[in-house]
């Protein structure tokens, strides 16, 4: 898409983000799969924070977490959540590959396709190498991730995703599988706004290639379930949801 860059996406979507958006990723199932693989108080990165839709719960369950996001908007979002306990989530304006902030962290989260805004494999691979960088010995990346469906058909689409008597929300995608790469716009008409562009877009990769990435940056999988609440992984399964520890079975790297 043309004009898209990794700011694009934060800044189209974070003043409806946790309206549109509540009910992707179990947060209370996602907060228990951290405390596990993080530890009671572990240090916990997130990439793409968002509006701290899953970082602010975590931080009330005791983890400590620094999230990292690319747009200003969004995380400006996140200032607005912090708790009147002073219950926060440590912040970084920057790219999930070059400008991660420094480690050791126990675990590091990447929720719901976030992988997948880094819009080439090179950009994916990498991002691995630099999680695992910043990783304690032992420590865990939880992905999760849509598993693509091989029998999409290709091309263009435009349909309806919400209608009201003074707004129309219009989704219009373009598919390509030959660059496992989806882009698209929900198109915002209002009576009082006008028209609202929110663009977005993926390069998708099948769980086995993303084993592989990981595998290529020292981890191993640990385990694949359906969604964070452990639901079982099977040919049928839509979503992944994938511990990858650093280091080999033995314990040894």
């Amino acid at each position: 898409m043309h004009g898209y860059d990794s700011t694009s996406y934060g800044d189209g979507f974070a003043d409806i983000y946790d309206d549109w958006y509540a009910d992707v990723t179990d947060v209370d199932a996602t907060v228990a799969r951290m405390v596990d693989v993080a530890g009671a108080g572990g240090r916990v990165l997130e990439l793409g924070v968002g509006t701290g839709r899953l970082a602010i719960p975590m931080a009330k369950a005791g983890l400590r977490v620094v999230g990292i996001d690319s747009s200003d908007a969004m995380l400006s979002k996140l200032a607005e959540r912090r708790q009147p306990d002073g219950t926060g989530v440590e912040t970084v304006c920057g790219d999930m590959v070059d400008q991660l902030p420094d480690g050791p962290f126990d675990a590091c989260l990447v929720a719901y396709n976030t992988i997948f805004n880094l819009l080439d494999v090179a950009a994916q691979r990498r991002c691995f190498s630099e999680v695992a960088s910043r990783l304690r010995p032992g420590g865990c990346f939880v992905v999760e991730a849509i598993v693509p469906d091989d029998g999409a058909p290709s091309g263009q689409n435009v349909s309806v995703r919400s209608m009201s008597v003074d707004r129309v929300v219009l989704s219009v995608s373009d598919h390509r599988p030959t660059e496992q790469r989806t882009s698209g716009q929900f198109v915002e008409f209002t009576e009082s706004g006008g028209v609202r562009l929110r663009p977005w877009s993926i390069r998708w990769a099948a769980p086995d290639e993303l084993d592989e990435m990981a595998a290529d940056a020292g981890f191993r999988v640990e385990r694949r379930d359906a969604d964070m609440a452990g639901a079982a992984f099977d040919e049928d399964a839509d979503h992944h949801v994938t511990v990858y520890r650093l280091g080999r079975a033995d314990g040894s790297h």
